[in-house]
């Protein structure tokens, strides 16, 4: 996705990833195939609909599947759930152009089981002359080749200290990662902060979800997660019905509430002004941070500044290291910080980084986040 560029430092994976390729255009499914190659990855299959690529499973066993949305026969909404299926815990990437309609269906199919999503050029001549999408595509192959290759502990052995936590801990997952012991002193929260990249629009909804409509009315959450325009709003709306609470896209100048959810608009950093008792919103069309716009540090930056140590914040699957600075400032501030474990993340680079610069309070599986940031929550109101 545009959001979030190419990135620094992504782990090549041991072995070519073994890709298979399903768009109704021979344009883009012969470009797509020669950039893979020349990227080093193996292109197993091509399919020109969702039926020849379900077809294809049986005799190619891919790593990764890349699955065009707009296709005859069998669309790519469709054609999902029978990969899935038939080949369980292959990597399903979808691709789509930037329309609302578009935005919605990948979102949809990020709830169904595909990874990630690509935005892709609206033409074939675009594909063709866009070096963001070609370095998109090749990027998110090699980190998913890479998430393939590495060992995956179960999710037991995640370190599962609540945010009250007394002393630091030591997680067998990822080699050792020592957690923060929690601040002597905590103030209730007055923002619940979340970033997150790839594998992160289901993960959000989930966390928020298990928090509950409830205790998400007490305090705001602000979010930003890495995407591109109209698919912000989209995933907004998502949130709103899935969680029962309000959500929109941030506006500038508009004043920061509880018992509403705050996403980040895609291509523009969300800011945060005013005071501790009237936050307010700023947009900001700066440059890139982290290579992302927009950029989890820039908002925990201003957080860190705002509201010192009355925050709640968690850094969920991604790939990168956006957060890692911002998160420094909240916790250096007093505030208190969660973050994914690998077991249970889709790309474990924003929450690793976090993880392993020493700065989380916890280090949870996905499914107990909400939890703990209820509990945390309740125990402070």
């Amino acid at each position: 996705m545009p959001a979030s560029p190419a990135v620094a430092h992504v782990p090549a994976a041991r072995s070519p990833v073994k890709v298979l390729v399903a768009d109704d255009s021979a344009v883009v499914r012969g470009l797509v195939s020669r950039w893979l190659s020349e990227a080093g990855h193996e292109v197993v299959a091509t399919a020109p609909n969702g039926r020849a690529a379900v077809d294809a499973l049986a005799r190619c066993s891919p790593d990764v599947v890349l699955l065009d949305i707009e296709m005859p026969e069998l669309d790519g909404i469709q054609a999902l759930p029978l990969i899935l299926a038939k080949q369980p815990g292959v990597q399903v990437v979808m691709m789509s152009t930037l329309t609302q309609r578009n935005a919605d269906v990948s979102l949809r199919c990020l709830s169904l089981g595909a990874v990630d999503y690509i935005p892709k050029p609206e033409s074939n001549r675009g594909v063709t002359t866009s070096d963001g999408f070609r370095n998109d595509l090749i990027q998110r192959i090699r980190v998913f080749g890479a998430a393939r290759a590495r060992r995956r502990p179960a999710p037991a052995e995640a370190v599962s200290t609540v945010p009250h936590a007394a002393s630091p801990a030591v997680s067998r997952l990822s080699g050792a990662v020592t957690l923060r012991p929690r601040p002597r002193s905590v103030p209730a929260p007055r923002a619940l902060l979340i970033g997150s990249s790839t594998g992160g629009p289901r993960a959000v909804g989930e966390v928020l979800e298990k928090i509950g409509a409830a205790t998400l009315r007490r305090l705001p959450v602000l979010i930003v997660q890495h995407m591109p325009p109209v698919f912000t709003a989209v995933f907004a709306e998502h949130l709103s019905a899935r969680v029962g609470v309000p959500a929109a896209e941030g506006k500038a100048d508009e004043r920061v509430q509880p018992g509403r959810i705050y996403v980040a608009p895609g291509g523009r950093h969300m800011r945060l002004a005013g005071s501790a008792a009237e936050p307010v919103i700023r947009l900001d069309d700066g440059p890139p941070v982290n290579f992302c716009r927009p950029a989890v540090d820039v908002m925990f930056l201003d957080a860190a500044t705002l509201f010192g140590g009355a925050t709640l914040s968690v850094i969920l699957t991604g790939m990168g290291s956006d957060g890692t600075a911002g998160a420094r400032a909240l916790v250096e501030a007093g505030g208190i910080l969660l973050a994914q474990d690998e077991a249970t993340s889709t790309v474990w680079g924003m929450p690793g980084s976090v993880a392993k610069a020493g700065l989380c309070h916890a280090l949870l599986p996905l499914p107990e986040i909400g939890p703990a940031l209820r509990s945390a929550i309740a125990e402070r109101a």
